[in-house]
């Protein structure tokens, strides 16, 4: 019967069988590397432990961690059966895109089926991950996103249009979607937006919203929020949009492996998933983003054109400036006060967050039939000028309900300066990004870096480029060590 074990083992199936069993002997798992655990009439694919700790898992007990546990929809107690696994057929697919072939679109919605029900390892997942990235057509993408829609779930909002913005990724500070939605709610256009937690970077969408608001609504509670606000910003892991590529981000984040192919594939079911009729696509470009140069931004933006061109998704994507940071702040709390600052019209506000996001916002308005062309840009301004984007994002702070976050900034503190006198030249965003990750963020809400200089400023020897905030001393220590390294800022006489 079903045991409990206090184990959280994320996107992997495990199961912790007795030593002593007499069930399923554990001699029985030679040359196995999973078995198929069923239980109230469903069934999972797990990697099996056993246990020498009869307190553990006695004989007689099956010990499931809690995402078994969710995954099975079991309770302590039921009766759960442990046997042999075949091996899914759709590794068979694998090994041909290994070996360089097309796989059909009946293939792709196979694999999605079997990644959502989490029937794949992580070397598995990771096996088929290296396959695609070696070879995958355009053809292909716009199956496997297919595939991904169809195995989650798909919000539908009886409302035409229903807008959408989204980053790609990888330039530390860039928190315009916190921005874009209050503007755009403001003006009267629902935009769902579902946002992803960190992996890699020093904060995620969901991370900073979290510091003002709850993020872990469920659909319910979501359509509730976005009815009566014009939008939301929410964590899209309670939402089980496309599971399938949430199992993929697992796995691809850690590795760095992050194709064009796959970006698109991800980022495009999840938009059409939650019910989004028109995106904007921001795609930052510049020597330490996630797109080094104009050409690979040009092959980007033709296939994220073509596969949602394919979905009925209509998309405009704009190539930004990816050569450094957007906004002062680096790491959640840090980031929410740029928000906040930039919505409440203060002097402080980064300059640059504030014109990025009223871009943005302006190419979203655009999908307003009633709203002239050409005027979007302007309407956006006109919106955080009068309060009326802050007054739009107090309502959607309200509705989704107060943050659990009572963190404010790191008290530990660290001023990295100047090493010469000089005009800044260039600033790295991966070890901005990767200093910022040591101090702690996200994992610590307040701790991250608080730039004091951009590109183009002029600084002496000595003189503060950035503060390293932490909480937590060992973490503060890494950080401070790693910007001693390289801080990450360039200049030149």
């Amino acid at each position: 019967m079903a045991k409990p074990v206090a184990l959280n083992t994320f996107h992997e199936n495990v199961v912790i069988l007795a030593r002593d069993g007499t069930a399923f002997r554990p001699e029985r798992l030679a040359g196995l590397r999973t078995v198929e655990v069923r239980a109230n009439g469903g069934s999972l694919l797990a990697s099996p432990m056993i246990c020498d700790d009869p307190s553990l898992v006695a004989a007689g007990e099956v010990g499931l961690p809690e995402p078994m546990f969710h995954r099975l929809g079991v309770t302590a107690g039921t009766l759960v059966e442990v046997a042999p696994a075949r091996p899914p057929r759709t590794l068979d697919l694998v090994r041909a895109k290994v070996a360089g072939e097309t796989l059909s679109a009946a293939d792709y919605l196979d694999i999605a089926r079997d990644l959502a029900d989490h029937r794949w390892s992580d070397m598995e997942v990771a096996a088929f991950l290296i396959a695609c990235a070696s070879f995958m057509t355009p053809e292909e993408t716009l199956s496997l996103t297919r595939a991904m829609i169809a195995v989650g779930h798909r919000l539908t909002w009886n409302r035409d249009p229903v807008v959408d913005k989204h980053c790609i990724g990888g330039i530390p500070g860039n928190r315009t979607s916190l921005l874009v939605v209050p503007i755009v709610a403001a003006h009267g256009l629902w935009i769902p937006k579902t946002s992803s937690r960190a992996i890699t970077s020093p904060a995620g969408t969901a991370d900073t919203m979290e510091v003002l608001a709850r993020v872990d609504l469920d659909e319910a509670e979501m359509r509730h929020v976005v009815q009566t606000c014009g939008g939301c910003v929410v964590w899209g892991g309670r939402v089980n949009l496309s599971p399938a590529d949430d199992v993929l981000i697992s796995v691809e984040r850690p590795l760095s492996i992050d194709t064009p192919e796959q970006m698109v594939a991800s980022i495009l079911s999840k938009k059409v998933a939650a019910g989004s009729t028109h995106l904007v696509l921001d795609v930052p470009v510049g020597a330490t983003a996630k797109i080094r140069d104009p050409r690979s931004a040009l092959r980007l933006r033709k296939l994220f054109e073509y596969v949602a061109g394919h979905l009925g998704l209509a998309i405009e994507v704009i190539i930004t400036d990816g050569t450094q940071p957007i906004g002062r702040g680096i790491g959640p709390v840090l980031e929410a006060r740029d928000v906040m600052d930039v919505l409440a019209n203060r002097p402080r506000a980064p300059g640059d967050l504030r014109e990025k996001s009223i871009r943005l916002a302006g190419r979203v308005l655009e999908a307003d039939p009633a709203l002239a062309g050409g005027r979007g840009e302007a309407r956006a301004r006109e919106l955080l000028d009068t309060g009326a984007a802050a007054r739009a994002m107090d309502a959607i702070i309200t509705a989704q309900g107060p943050s659990p976050i009572r963190e404010g900034v790191g008290d530990l503190v660290h001023e990295v300066c100047a090493r010469v006198s000089g005009t800044l030249s260039a600033i790295d965003c991966l070890q901005i990004a990767s200093i910022a990750r040591l101090a702690g963020a996200p994992t610590n809400p307040g701790a991250g870096l608080d730039l004091l200089h951009k590109v183009g400023d002029r600084v002496g020897a000595g003189e503060p480029l950035y503060r390293i905030h932490g909480s937590e001393p060992s973490d503060f220590h890494f950080a401070v060590e790693a910007a001693f390294e390289d801080d990450g800022m360039r200049t030149h006489s």
